[in-house]
């Protein structure tokens, strides 16, 4: 038998086989709604908003915020800014025409990234609960009672919420969220979910622990931490809200490049925590290691492999397996693959983390980056 051929079926299954995993385990645990026993509290909220040069989309989320179900007077828009283009100003004065939430402005002259401004935002924050959010998101109204709703059950410290849509016409990123969204579901119901949104997520104030200044993935950090503390970190389905993405493949890339950078760093700096925390260092963090540190390395090695053995059988006819995958990539970041298009979101995040991987290993990564200005036409 053609050892090429044994060892390339031999990698590819052992690769697919977390993955079935968590298919089996998902059908098993079939988790659906809230992972919270929830009861109905009207905590102070502060709604913390990282900006930097949002003047065009600023008014547009401060009206997201003011048409939340919520009592203005229980709410404190904090903005954590840096910038150059009168965004504060343009808040400032924008409530100050209304009867709504108190505004705190926390400036910096420069741009220090977005962790170490969100550490003094959480910490002078003056809500019995932060709600964390973006400026090209919209939330859904009822987001803050049922985030304060998931909170009042004493087990939970921190909650995230679904995207429901991907603004910007992105199916390669809806395709991704999905999956994503039914992944943190079920890991929401056995434990805790790894990967939290920036857009959409709360938790108490007196569970915030200080993250890395450095840190590439603030939301999901805060999170990791809050979960180290001793309590459960969840999705919640009920809590909804749209962001924008794109499908052009170098912006897609520079985004997602560098959200899994983060993501890989915080798995490599809080390794520690396998194997301990309930199932969520017995199953979550070992299945996201292998979704993000393993499998895209596993993936390459997979494709050399059945490339070589294709041509061990048939010659150079063997090639076509690298032209096709080719193909698929071209055909993915096209959102032209019909059926098989959320097969392409996956591996779209597999490129993504092995990018990410070299590049750490390069010694790269900045909590400054490039703003996406594009992708924020649909909130002006």
């Amino acid at each position: 038998m053609n050892v090429l051929v044994v060892a390339a079926a031999l990698l590819v299954g052992v690769t697919a086989l977390p993955y079935l995993g968590y298919v089996a385990l998902y059908v098993l645990v079939r988790p659906s709604g809230s992972p919270a026993t929830k009861r109905t509290c009207e905590p102070s909220v502060s709604v913390v908003i990282p900006t930097y040069n949002e003047a065009k989309i600023i008014e547009h989320k401060l009206e997201d915020i003011l048409a939340l179900d919520y009592p203005p007077s229980k709410l404190e828009v904090v903005l954590a800014d840096a910038s150059d283009d009168g965004t504060a100003d343009v808040a400032r004065e924008f409530l100050g025409q209304r009867d709504g939430p108190t505004l705190t402005v926390l400036h910096d002259d420069e741009r220090r990234g977005v962790a170490p401004a969100l550490n003094d935002a959480f910490q002078k924050a003056t809500g019995d609960v932060i709600f964390r959010t973006d400026a090209d998101s919209a939330l859904a109204t009822d987001v803050l009672r049922q985030a304060v709703a998931t909170l009042a059950d004493a087990d939970i410290g921190a909650v995230t919420g679904q995207q429901t849509e991907v603004l910007g016409d992105s199916e390669v990123e809806a395709d991704y969220r999905g999956i994503q969204s039914k992944l943190q579901s079920l890991e929401s119901h056995l434990d805790s979910t790894f990967i939290f949104h920036g857009p959409c997520f709360a938790f108490r104030r007196e569970d915030f622990h200080p993250i890395d200044p450095n840190s590439l993935a603030d939301d999901t950090e805060v999170a990791l931490r809050i979960r180290r503390g001793g309590k459960r970190v969840v999705m919640d389905p009920t809590l909804q809200f749209v962001e924008s993405g794109v499908s052009d493949f170098r912006k897609r890339r520079q985004r997602k490049d560098r959200r899994a950078m983060g993501l890989l760093k915080l798995l490599v700096q809080h390794r520690d925590m396998l194997g301990g925390y309930g199932y969520y260092g017995r199953v979550v963090l070992p299945f996201n290691w292998w979704f993000m540190v393993i499998s895209p390395w596993l993936f390459v090695l997979g494709s050399l492999l059945v490339t070589a053995a294709a041509v061990s059988l048939v010659g150079l006819f063997g090639l076509v397996v690298p032209l096709a995958i080719l193909g698929f990539g071209y055909l993915g970041q096209r959102d032209s693959l019909g059926p098989a298009q959320p097969l392409y979101a996956i591996v779209d995040s597999q490129v993504s983390l092995l990018v990410a991987s070299v590049r750490l290993l390069r010694g790269e990564g900045s909590g400054i980056w490039e703003i996406d200005r594009e992708s924020r036409e649909a909130f002006e």
